[in-house]
Parts: C-alpha cells; sequence; structure tokens
C-alpha cells in the first residue's frame, strides 16, 4: 500500500486524485486533522493524521510513502527515519537541493535496510534527470553535461514556500564532480530549448546533484529561459539574499506564498507544454537531445504516481535518481511526453572553464 503524505495540498491532491482514478491501494494522511479525513472520505480510502516527527508510529501497512509536504527540508528527514526503521520506501517530489545531496549519503543505510530513497519523483528532476542518462548513453565519455527547460506555467504557494526556503543559498554548479556555491545567473546563454532560441540562466535546480549519481559526468550546469530584463533582475537579487537568511523573514514570505498562489489551473495544466533540452560533450564530440512534456504539474502527477505504483510493485534498494531507479526511457511511458528528439553528433564547443 502506498501512504501519500500532504495528501491534501495542491500538488498532493492532485496526485491523491490520480491514484484513486488509477484504482491503486493508498491511504492518504497529514498534520491536518479535517482536511485529511475529508479527502479520505471523498476519495474512500483511509486516512492517516499525524505530524512527520510521529511517522515511526503510522507506517504500519504502508509499503512506500510518496511525501508530497514541502518544504520538504523541513519534512523528509523524519519520515526518512522512519522509512528505514520499518523497511518502507520513500520517494517525494522535491526539488530542494539539500534534501538530494543528504539522501545520497544515506544509500548504503538504504542498501542494508532493505529500502529504496528516491526523491524527485516529479517534474523536478524526472525529465532532465531521464535525458541527462539518455544523453550519457548517446556519449558515454562524456565529461560536460548541461541540461535546461523552457516553461509557462504558475507555480502553488508550497512550491513557492520551498523555493523561499532555498532562496538564500543562491546558485549551484557541479565542477570535476564538486558542488559549488555561484551567484544566482551566473551564467548565461542562448539556448534552443525546441521552439527557438532564447535567453537562459544557471538556476540551482536538483540536476546539479542528481544528475552526477545517474551519468558520473563530473561537470553539470542547469538552465532555464528567462527574459533579459528577469536575467538582469535576478543579478541583483544577491543583494537581498542575506534577509532570507533570518527566519522571521523566511516564515513570513512563506506564509504569504501559500495564501496568495493557488498553483495553475486546471486549463492551464491540460493544456500548456515545456521543453527540455539537453548537451553533453566530451572535449571533443557534443550530442543534444530534446524532449516536450506536459505542463510541470501535469508531468509530477503522472511522474510520482507512476513511481510510487512501481516501488510498491518492485522497488530497488539505496539512493537511487528516477533515471536510475528505472531507467531513462522512464519519462517516455508517461502520458503526452515527446522524445527523445536527438541531433546528430557535433564538433564540441570548448567548454566553459571550471
Amino acid at each position: 500500500m502506498i501512504l501519500v503524505y500532504g495528501a491534501y495540498g495542491y500538488t498532493g491532491e492532485l496526485i491523491s486524485r490520480e491514484a484513486a482514478g488509477r484504482d491503486l491501494e493508498f491511504a492518504v494522511a497529514g498534520r491536518n486533522g479535517t482536511k485529511t479525513r475529508g479527502l479520505g472520505i471523498e476519495l474512500d480510502v483511509d486516512s492517516r493524521v499525524f505530524p512527520p516527527e510521529r511517522a515511526g508510529d503510522n507506517l504500519d501497512g504502508i509499503d512506500v510513502v510518496l511525501n508530497c509536504a514541502g518544504p520538504f527540508v523541513d519534512t523528509y528527514e523524519p519520515i526518512v527515519e522512519a522509512c528505514l526503521e520499518t523497511g518502507t520506501h520513500y520517494l517525494d517530489i522535491t526539488g530542494e537541493f539539500p534534501v538530494f545531496e543528504a539522501l545520497a549519503e544515506r544509500d548504503r543505510e538504504a542498501e542494508r535496510a532493505g529500502v529504496c530513497l528516491l526523491p524527485g519523483a516529479g517534474f523536478d528532476v524526472v525529465p532532465t534527470d531521464c535525458l541527462a542518462g539518455h544523453l550519457h548513453e548517446r556519449l558515454p565519455d562524456a565529461t560536460h553535461l548541461r541540461l535546461g527547460f523552457e516553461a509557462n506555467t504558475g507555480v502553488s504557494g508550497g512550491t513557492l514556500a520551498s523555493v523561499i526556503e532555498h532562496a538564500g543559498g543562491g546558485g549551484r554548479v557541479r565542477r570535476d564532480g564538486r558542488v559549488e556555491s555561484v551567484p544566482v545567473a551566473a551564467e548565461s546563454r542562448t539556448v534552443d530549448f525546441g521552439a527557438g532560441p532564447r535567453n537562459a540562466v544557471t538556476v540551482p535546480w536538483g540536476d546539479v546533484s542528481t544528475a552526477y549519481y545517474t551519468t558520473g559526468i563530473p561537470n553539470v550546469e542547469v538552465y532555464t529561459a528567462v527574459s533579459p530584463r528577469l536575467e538582469r533582475v535576478l543579478r541583483a537579487s544577491h543583494y537581498l539574499t542575506g534577509l532570507l537568511q533570518f527566519d522571521p523573514v523566511k516564515r513570513a514570505l512563506q506564509a504569504l506564498a501559500r495564501a496568495l498562489f493557488e498553483g495553475p489551473s486546471e486549463q492551464t495544466r491540460e493544456t500548456e507544454r515545456v521543453f527540455v533540452w539537453g548537451e553533453a560533450s566530451n572535449g571533443e564530440r557534443s550530442v543534444t537531445s530534446r524532449l516536450v512534456t506536459p505542463e510541470t504539474y501535469s508531468l509530477t502527477v503522472d511522474a510520482a504516481t507512476s513511481a510510487a505504483a512501481r516501488l510498491d510493485a518492485e522497488a530497488p534498494t539505496g539512493y537511487h535518481t528516477p533515471a536510475a531507479a528505472f531507467d531513462p526511457g522512464f519519462v517516455l511511458e508517461l502520458d503526452g511526453v515527446d522524445g527523445f528528439r536527438d541531433e546528430s553528433v557535433s564538433d564540441a564547443v570548448s567548454p566553459d572553464p571550471a
């Protein structure tokens, strides 16, 4: 049985309804008793009310926990501890860099417990992670990997709260196998994500962590499409990030985000498309591939529900990225995904200095 924790949040509720539509055996859980029980009654499934710190007392009969409650840096650890103690597989939909790195360090512990730890089973990082694995298959000796996406969609309050949680940390890139802190939008370039050339800047996307474990490629950057005006704003924002180091400021902004941002509408989720791009090079040759996916939340719902169902049936043990737990073709099994679109091998442009 699958337990969806944070089931009454924007994304958690969408996933719970998808699980019900697929006739999966699952239960809903969360802190708020009224919302959790109400959703359980509506979907005709079991409901469990508890904070993350009490997860160990509430996993009887559960094979897989799907954590949808962010910011995940506040919820993952006690739930993972409970999963390791009870032999329950864990996955989540985080995009939070510290969670990826912390769970990667628990690989051997998870193996000994017979448990799978699979963070990032949503839009961050399923499409880009699978694309990274595909590019590595095309160029096994690649030394540099660049990934990116172009998305025009809204965000939920929970997602924005997670972004605010880590906004004070600046940017991230991986160089020579080590993660390095850099300013926000430290690098820019023109990228054709699949709908024509766009201005793009580096962002601290989860693949800076996960792509290394998927492919072993030691140099990783992730880009997103932004306007030149927004790029200038992002570059100037590092002067304000110090304010986000103060918990009262951070918590106030997170509360405001949850109150004001409801997430994209059903029409947006059904109609918007996302363009995903990747490039791998070994200094002499370069390969480029692309994907087109549904809107970010729609893909998250499909990917997370599918991943949870697969872990419920058969799961590897230890820490895994989505492409490593399954294979790079996992993303192609999701509804509405178009790819991989491969360009011919070309001479590589000299990589940026590490």
